[in-house]
């Protein structure tokens, strides 16, 4: 049996928007908790000789923005920043009688070194890093749409085919190819339904192979969801117990079992399969019930020093106040590391043993990129770990293509509506918090591709064209109904979502109206801000042609 690790690397476009807490310190962040560490465990793998044959995504807008000079000059300050707390932090933990903390210090000062020295070697182009592993043949990186626009509620299926046409291109741009598969956002899906092709259409007519999908879509089950669990506002992962992976379970039904990939359609331009994800596998790692994350030897996420944000405590225990935190021990939860990875590779095992599959079967764990690094501090070792743990073990690690090309879907499956956000459903992104939101966008929609062919054709209009595409594309991003949805930094969310309609409907209504001198000056103004898609208008005729 194989397995397919699938990662996908997402962030909202926050470059030009503010650095703390919720501009560019948030992809900072994220390159140095998770991506760069990331790069690191890889090519340690690779000198040692072990298999990683990874299947990673980076949205469209986060590719863009690492691949941005704004982010490297954000990014150098976000190092100096960090190793100056370091500096800071001896002194004041002295006079406050932390004194048993001031080896973590140390640990974290080496490790901004050792991770400031490799963003160096790699040119500070994280980009072109991956890159270099896929021409390598050591990963597959996929694609997905433009904004991580959520697709089945979007009011028009041209603006459906310009996510998935600027994802396209956008990948063969930064990344050198076309992309086989496309990580849908937040997993949700919609059939073809009244007159509306389904999802798996737009995809396939866009180029795209395959796409990953959760198991309650595949088989009417109950959704695992995948948001629930991630430590969000006071939550976090309190796992303690962990599933006997020996305990003998019900085998799934084989037709509509989530240990076989499925052909969803063959459109116009080929066929789409659907990899679908392993419940046991992927709510071990999620849950805040069983998911390792909880353990009371990694590193706390929420207890940060202040000024400075250097995290010094570990989880200590299920329900253990913050006050009450132990320092934390990098070396005790290393080997509980160990420990994790060897149970994950004898779970994965052990679900092959009860499916008894014939070699066609897989197991395909998706998980957020920044779920490894950010929030499980140790995510990152855990990943190498467990490909270690494979060497010899009877499930095989593959990319998602190597496992198509190698067995290609011979069922046809009709997948259900839904996505893998709570309840299985779109109710995380359409409830009574963020109605408002799509009752915006429908009619922004709707003017814009009313406008889009006669400004294609004018040559003064087409710049206006592109920025006002560029900020509906960032208005459509399905965080802003995320963030709306789980209460956090709501008004960072709204105010966001606010501006790129604003912004948008201001170009649109300068197209209709003529003042093409003023659309122009303000579409100068706005792509100094928001400069990502070069190639947009390209990507908004072909959408407009179906």
């Amino acid at each position: 049996m194989e397995f397919v690790l699938a990662l996908h690397s997402h962030l909202p476009y926050v470059l030009n928007h503010g650095r703390w807490p919720h501009g560019s310190d948030w992809l900072c962040e994220a390159a140095l908790d998770t991506y760069l560490p990331l790069l690191e465990r890889l090519e340690e793998l690779s000198a040692e000789g072990t298999a990683a044959p990874l299947t990673i995504g980076f949205t469209p807008v986060l590719a863009n923005q690492l691949a941005s000079p704004t982010f490297v000059h954000e990014m150098e300050a976000f190092f100096v920043q960090r190793l100056a707390a370091c500096d800071e932090a001896p002194a004041s933990l002295a006079t406050t009688g932390d004194q048993a903390l001031l080896p973590l210090v140390d640990f974290w000062r080496s490790r901004l070194t050792r991770l400031q020295t490799l963003f160096g070697k790699i040119d500070q182009d994280l980009v072109s890093a991956f890159r270099r592993l896929q021409e390598q043949g050591r990963l597959e990186i996929i694609g997905s749409a433009a904004t991580h626009g959520y697709l089945p509620l979007l009011a028009r299926d041209e603006s459906i085919r310009l996510q998935l046409a600027v994802g396209r291109d956008e990948h063969r741009r930064l990344f050198g190819v076309n992309p086989k598969g496309c990580w849908l956002p937040e997993c949700a899906y919609r059939p073809r339904s009244k007159g509306r092709r389904g999802i798996e259409e737009h995809l396939a007519d866009a180029g795209f192979r395959y796409f990953f999908t959760d198991a309650h879509l595949a088989r009417a089950g109950s959704p695992l969801g995948a948001y629930g669990d991630i430590p969000l506002g006071a939550e976090r992962f309190d796992a303690e117990r962990h599933d006997d992976p020996s305990r003998p379970g019900r085998r799934t039904k084989a037709a509509r079992s989530p240990y076989h990939a499925y052909r969803v359609s063959r459109a116009a331009r080929g066929a789409v399969a659907a990899l679908v994800r392993d419940p046991r596998s992927s709510m071990q790692i999620w849950s805040r019930h069983q998911g390792y994350p909880g353990d009371e030897w990694y590193l706390e996420f929420h207890k940060i020093r202040w000024p400075g944000g250097l995290k010094l405590w570990r989880v200590s225990g299920p329900n253990v106040d913050l006050g009450a935190k132990r320092p934390y021990e990098p070396r005790a939860a290393l080997e509980r590391v160990a420990g994790h990875a060897s149970h994950f590779a004898h779970l994965l095992e052990s679900v092959a043993q009860e499916q008894r599959e014939d070699g066609e079967g897989v197991i395909v764990a998706p998980f957020d990129t920044e779920l490894f690094g950010h929030w499980w501090f140790e995510g990152t070792d855990f990943l190498a770990a467990t490909y270690r743990a494979l060497r010899g073990n009877r499930v095989r690690a593959v990319m998602a293509s190597q496992h198509l090309e190698a067995h290609p879907p011979r069922t046809a499956l009709q997948l259900a509506e839904g996505s893998w956000g709570a309840n299985g459903d779109h109710s995380m992104w359409l409830n009574e918090r963020t109605a408002w939101t799509w009752k915006r966008l429908a009619p922004l929609e709707e003017a814009f591709w009313d406008a889009a062919p006669a400004a294609l054709a004018s040559t003064p209009a087409r710049p206006v064209l592109a920025q006002a595409a560029r900020e509906l594309l960032l208005a459509q991003a399905s965080d802003w109904q995320f963030i709306i949805s789980t209460g956090a930094v709501v008004d960072y969310a709204e105010r966001r979502f606010t501006l790129h309609c604003d912004d948008a409907e201001r170009l649109i209504k300068a197209l209709a109206g003529g003042d093409l001198e003023g659309a122009g000056r303000l579409a100068d103004e706005l792509a100094r801000r928001d400069d990502l898609f070069p190639d947009v208008l390209a990507q908004v005729a072909e959408a407009l042609a179906g």
